[in-house]
């Protein structure tokens, strides 16, 4: 009688560890270290975490040799023992296997041409890009061309893929954060929500800026649906229940004519568009801003006059660049700093050393 032979299950138990460093048994690299191994799976294979997760709690994916919890961090030098099948449903769903090596992706060379942004700067794995107006940060609906897209294309073999730490709006240009390891990532992540990266732009804004100090803006903001589309809007925090989440930041203007200004903004806080709802909402929207412009405002009439101009490591190091602004728009030298952050002057979250921005007066003039 012939033997019928078993074919492999998603659920079946695999046979003992093949020998490290092989297709079947990745090592953990430098880039990768510091992943939850749910994340290292992910990332390796672009399978779906349902099923990556059962995978671990059978134990057919094993670390060391041994069982192990999803979210069980790996480090440099770890061994991940995959299924024998893996490789092949990776393979189907369009993944590239990888071969992991100790080395952490190089930026591009300066000035290196597209797809790529140009390089503006690098602090070991911290890269900072020049993004460009119209290309967005990640893929979304409608576009899978992207920042993270192209640098997952132009570093195919890398076992972390470079990765954006923050994100622009797609026709916001200027400084982008890229960390080219997981551990890198991480701290530009924890550094945004301490507070301790400090982020600075330039806008032009339609009509003449009132205030000639700095100014802390302080709204609350939440998201909300207009016409089937998801727009910001700025609210009092009596009207903004539970949903509402606090936006703060300093503008300081540079040049004030009679129907357009130049501010410079520093960020306290990173909700979505910002800069852009605060400004709108005290009168002052973002010249090219289609979305919270006036409602007359044609599509593609010209560029969002929105830049990231300026980011700051929280060790010291100072990424810049000036925006590619022509014509009277044209910014050619780079503003001084602003004088601190809230977190090393209290006294800008001062209602008396900064008047606020938004109270209930002039939301009610405004709305």
């Amino acid at each position: 009688m012939g033997h019928n032979p078993v074919m492999p299950s998603d659920d079946t138990p695999s046979d003992p560890d093949p020998a490290p460093d092989s297709q079947d048994s990745p090592v953990v690299g430098q880039a990768e270290s510091g992943q939850k191994i749910l994340q290292f799976l992910q990332r390796r294979l672009n399978l779906p975490p349902t099923l990556l997760h059962r995978w671990i709690r059978t134990g057919q994916v094993r670390l060391n040799g041994g069982r192990c919890k999803p979210f069980a961090r790996v480090q440099t030098g770890d061994v991940v023992r995959l299924p024998p099948f893996a490789l092949k449903m990776a393979a189907q769903s369009g993944a590239v296997p990888v071969r992991t090596t100790d080395a952490v992706p190089e930026p591009p060379a300066l000035g290196a041409s597209a797809p790529l942004p140009p390089v503006v700067g690098a602090e070991g794995p911290v890269w900072a890009l020049f993004k460009p107006a119209g290309l967005p940060t990640h893929p979304g609906t409608g576009h899978s061309d992207s920042l993270a897209t192209r640098l997952a294309s132009h570093y195919p073999q890398a076992a972390f893929k470079p990765t954006p730490a923050h994100r622009l709006d797609k026709d916001t240009s200027g400084i982008l954060l890229v960390a080219a390891t997981f551990a890198a990532l991480r701290e530009l992540q924890e550094a945004i929500r301490q507070r301790t990266l400090v982020k600075e732009y330039v806008v032009w804004v339609r009509g003449r800026w009132p205030w000639p100090e700095a100014r802390l803006l302080r709204h609350q903001v939440r998201k909300g649906l207009e016409r089937g589309f998801e727009k910001m809007r700025a609210v009092l925090s009596a009207a903004g229940g539970e949903r509402a989440r606090e936006a703060l930041c300093l503008a300081r203007p540079l040049r004030v004519r009679e129907h357009e200004s130049l501010l410079l903004i520093r960020l306290f806080t990173g909700r979505t568009h910002q800069i852009r709802v605060q400004l709108a909402s005290l009168g002052h929207p973002v010249l090219g801003d289609v979305k919270y412009g006036p409602p007359g405002q044609r599509v593609g009439a010209g560029p969002m006059y929105l830049h990231a101009l300026r980011v700051i490591l929280p060790g010291g190091r100072v990424f810049a660049c000036l925006p590619d602004w022509g014509g009277e728009h044209a910014v050619d030298v780079l503003p001084e700093v602003m004088p601190a952050t809230a977190e090393h002057c209290p006294e800008l979250l001062d209602d008396k050393a900064f008047p606020l921005a938004m109270n209930e007066d002039n939301y009610n003039l405004l709305h």
